[in-house]
């Protein structure tokens, strides 16, 4: 008897809300500002005790001067490749891009009109209805991990959270999880459970930070406002500080002028994070942009000592990646975001981009990167001593769009063959020579660059010096001009192969370079292509990396 008016009550508490939704937008909206964001406020408070007293447990501490002690293990700088999937539930409209969560809520974007048009008005039709048709009937864990070790991939990085507020893993802060609602399964905990399986090292993203201005924009009248949706909406404040217009975007690049969080949302934040992080161990942890906010920076501390010192307990060596300057350089690793550097960088980095060009996540006309062009980016990045973090999204029943697939299958055959140069290596002195360069940077990731038969990168292992092509020449031919005779970077070369062929090539030292003759290609010709380079022994040297 007690669940069925427990039940009554919750109904009639939803309709009363839905009034005041209807009533009065702004009144609405200041009961949902000030609501408790998390389903649990005690289960927060709980975790947020238990990563304190990890913390207190040591070895790091929640300062940057002791978080400086890090280091990047070798398991990841070996890896080189891995694989980001961002599935949610944002992969039922299938419309834009996987920031549809925000912006069908946002008057004068496409995805307004679209979901009005074909879902309905938001008032009666919002978010979280599509949670009940993110069925996932055909998500197999096990079947994505096979594929993206068939890819060559060494780590696999699911969105545990993304912008819109609904956890794909087993929470005890929310209600709002793929756990109990949508597919009803520990999705996080599923891949995590495949990927070890498979010998594949496990981690997991955090996108909940942008979550405290998300549906900020949303009208009055639609269910953003309804207060009893918001653990999932809230606190939907505004991105701008007093006196500047709602609908004006602050500057992403400094996030000071944006309207800070409040404290409970940090707390929020943290204790969400870390239960993702006691629950699955992951060995990578990636955080999105707008941790960048000065507000998080203490969190942050908070955050990486927890994890730092919570995986040193388990064993676990752990990658925490940050975009910008979260964090002082050394402290976690850099990751570039659908962007590349130009130089090579002594400290480890990595850059995410996605194999789809319009979203992360599924979205129905989307485009789609060639692999040639994407074992290019893997190249110029290891040559510069970055990983690649390469993106997929499932179709909202869990199913890896044909064109991805596809793309995957064909890096993993490239790797088989010329893998050697990649997996385990480290930069040499230089990353390469060429004409052709990179903008660096962020979201600057552009059409792929055209390169030419001049651009050639470089990696190393031991005494050993691998030349990767860019682009081959029509002819066979080609120069490496800083392996001149007498270069100071390396003693007389002795030996040189070309990965995955038998063929030997024609090769022959002179003062303008290392001159050689490639035989014909056997695969693709536009894809890059290895030469594995051995020197004479010189006296007292052990090898040529900065390892």
């Amino acid at each position: 008897m007690s669940g069925k008016i427990s039940a009554l009550v919750r109904r009639l508490r939803s309709s009363v809300m839905a009034i005041m939704v209807v009533a009065g937008g702004s009144a609405s909206a200041q009961v949902v500002a000030s609501a408790p964001i998390s389903s649990s406020p005690a289960a927060v408070s709980s975790q947020l005790s238990r990563i304190d007293q990890v913390v207190a447990r040591g070895p790091f501490r929640s300062d940057w001067r002791s978080l400086a002690a890090y280091r990047v293990p070798d398991w990841y700088r070996d890896a080189k490749f891995g694989i980001f999937i961002h599935w949610g539930v944002y992969s039922v409209p299938a419309f834009g891009s996987e920031w549809y969560s925000r912006n069908m809520y946002v008057p004068g974007e496409p995805a307004f009109e679209h979901q009005r048009s074909v879902f309905g008005p938001q008032s009666t039709h919002g978010y979280k209805d599509f949670i009940s048709r993110f069925n996932g009937s055909k998500f197999d864990p096990v079947a994505w991990v096979e594929l993206f070790k068939r890819s060559g991939a060494r780590y696999v990085v699911p969105v545990a959270e993304h912008c819109d507020g609904f956890a794909m893993y087993d929470s005890s802060i929310t209600r709002w999880n793929a756990a109990r609602m949508g597919p009803k399964r520990d999705v996080v905990g599923d891949v995590a459970k495949a990927a070890r399986a498979a010998g594949i090292h496990f981690g997991l993203s955090s996108h909940r930070a942008e979550h405290w201005w998300w549906y900020g924009q949303a009208p009055a009248g639609s269910d953003v406002w309804n207060p009893a949706y918001a653990d999932l909406y809230g606190p939907a404040a505004s991105r701008t500080l007093d006196g500047v217009a709602a609908s004006v975007e602050p500057d992403p690049n400094h996030l000071e002028q944006w309207l800070p969080p409040s404290k409970a949302f940090l707390d929020d934040w943290l204790a969400r994070t870390g239960e993702a992080v006691e629950r699955y161990r992951p060995e990578f942890v990636y955080l999105d942009w707008w941790v960048n906010q000065p507000a998080f920076a203490p969190y942050l501390q908070r955050l990486a000592a927890y994890y730092y010192d919570n995986s040193s307990h388990h064993g676990i060596a752990p990658v925490l990646a940050y975009k910008e300057e979260a964090f002082p350089a050394g402290a976690a690793l850099f990751d570039v975001e659908r962007g590349r550097l130009d130089a090579l960088r002594l400290l480890p980095w990595q850059t995410d981009t996605s194999i789809s060009i319009k979203s992360w996540g599924y979205v129905e006309n989307d485009r789609y990167r060639t692999a040639d062009s994407l074992v290019a980016t893997l190249v110029d990045v290891v040559s510069k001593n970055g990983n690649l973090l390469l993106n997929v999204g499932p179709r909202a029943d869990g199913t890896i769009p044909e064109p991805e697939v596809a793309v995957l299958k064909q890096i993993g055959e490239w790797l088989a063959v010329n893998g050697e140069a990649i997996y385990d290596t480290r930069p040499w002195v230089m990353f390469g020579e060429g004409p052709t360069r990179n903008a660096t940077g962020s979201l600057k990731e552009g059409d792929d660059p055209r390169y030419t038969p001049a651009d050639i990168r470089f990696t190393t292992r031991g005494r050993t010096l691998y030349a990767l092509g860019l682009a081959r020449a029509a002819d066979g031919k080609m120069l490496i001009r800083v392996l001149y005779r007498g270069t100071p970077y390396a003693p007389p070369v002795s030996r040189v192969r070309l990965l995955g062929s038998g063929v030997p090539v024609d090769w022959n030292q002179q003062a303008d370079g290392l001159h050689l003759t490639l035989p014909k290609a056997a695969a693709n010709p536009a894809m890059p292509f290895a030469i594995r380079i051995e020197f004479a022994a010189p006296k007292g040297a052990a090898n040529y990396s900065t390892k």
